[in-house]
């Protein structure tokens, strides 16, 4: 079946660190695009939450933003390397600093060598 979104995702595995009020927990993305991430985490925030991200780019620029939970999948921790999407998809809302280095670094990984 056909990807139904317009918007161009980019496998990518970022370390990154979210939570609602601050961001402690830490997970990794699968993919991620201009407007959004797949963050694979047995910690789902339920879906409609605001939620804030950090993580750092491989120059070393710091992205901090805050995104809204679009959905999420929990799956059992003794299954959670076994099922594709467990975790959560997230748009991004806004963006508190970094976002012209994330434009930059989404841009590299998205062009064909």
């Amino acid at each position: 079946m056909a990807d139904k979104r317009d918007i161009r995702r980019i496998r990518k595995r970022l370390s990154i660190r979210f939570g609602i009020d601050e961001a402690v927990r830490i997970a990794f993305t699968e993919d991620v695009s201009m407007t959004g991430m797949f963050i694979k985490t047995p910690n789902i925030i339920p879906p409609n939450s605001k939620v804030n991200i950090e993580f750092v780019l491989p120059d070393g620029s710091k992205v901090e933003l805050e995104a809204r939970v679009m959905w999420a999948k929990k799956v059992p921790q003794n299954l959670f390397h076994l099922v594709k999407k467990s975790g959560m998809g997230v748009h991004f809302l806004r963006f508190y600093s970094g976002e012209d280095a994330f434009d930059d670094f989404f841009e590299s990984i998205a062009t064909p060598n």
